[in-house]
């Protein structure tokens, strides 16, 4: 009888324990002195969710042989029709070029001289904005020196010397110059992406805009190299993977010093 007793009591105390766990976890206070991770980096999942979703497309994208099939749209054995084509050559390559120091003079007035809604900006997170920044500008073209993998124009199938190897292949060369992945170009787009981060707290609106130019100007360059015969499509696709983890992680980093502060 005593046992039956205690029973619901039990059960009861364990019903109290929860309810008070629950209310604890819900109490502004609690957080405030045992902050969780979600506190701690409120946008970490979202930011992390992107990286995994961008790498297992550039994944999935190289191992399928694409490259081919979309390289092979443009290029012939006797090379490529669209390299030195006006469209391509003078307005995507050497007029994107120009563009990318246009978002680049930007991104220097935003860290040295802020206006409306980057003036509320703390001044670490304008200064991580240029740092990332220029840290993505540096990275790719410095990851492109060590790459054995020759551009699509050097490769035989397309009137060239190179042989067709994957750039998996670490350390065999292929015949040809290399130091053409990932795509340098690209990454005259893809290393803005910080500017989305810096924005998307004070000025969300704005942040979603910078995002679709960079991502807009990203596939463009990236799409017109292909049809010079300078990149592989997959190129343009690694050059994005990496600036997005690059971004991300540098600026939930910051959030952490911040918060920590």
């Amino acid at each position: 009888m005593c046992g039956q007793t205690a029973r619901p009591l039990e059960v009861q105390r364990r019903r109290n324990i929860s309810a008070n766990t629950y209310r604890s976890l819900s109490d502004p206070a609690y957080h405030a002195v045992f902050p969780t991770m979600i506190d701690q980096f409120p946008r970490l999942g979202k930011d992390l969710g992107w990286c995994a979703a961008l790498w297992l497309l550039t994944l999935a994208f190289d191992a399928s042989g694409a490259d081919k099939w979309f390289t092979s749209l443009y290029g012939t054995a006797q090379g490529f029709a669209w390299r030195d084509h006006w469209l391509t050559r003078d307005v995507i390559h050497r007029g994107g070029r120009a563009i990318s120091w246009l978002l680049f003079g930007v991104t220097v007035l935003a860290v040295a001289r802020p206006w409306r809604a980057i003036g509320q900006m703390p001044t670490r997170n304008r200064v991580v904005w240029f740092a990332c920044t220029a840290l993505c500008l540096i990275l790719i073209p410095a990851l492109k020196q060590f790459s054995l993998t020759s551009c699509p124009w050097d490769l035989q199938v397309f009137g060239g010397k190179a042989l067709w190897l994957s750039h998996w292949d670490f350390g065999v060369g292929d015949g040809g110059p290399g130091r053409c992945f990932p795509s340098g170009h690209a990454s005259g787009a893809f290393a803005f992406f910080a500017g989305y981060f810096a924005l998307r707290d004070n000025a969300s609106r704005h942040a979603r805009i910078w995002l679709a130019i960079v991502v807009t100007l990203g596939i463009v360059f990236g799409w017109g190299q292909m049809m010079r015969g300078a990149h592989h499509l997959s190129h343009t696709l690694w050059t994005a993977a990496i600036c997005w983890t690059v971004t991300a992680l540098a600026w939930q980093a910051t959030a952490s010093v911040t918060r920590r502060r």
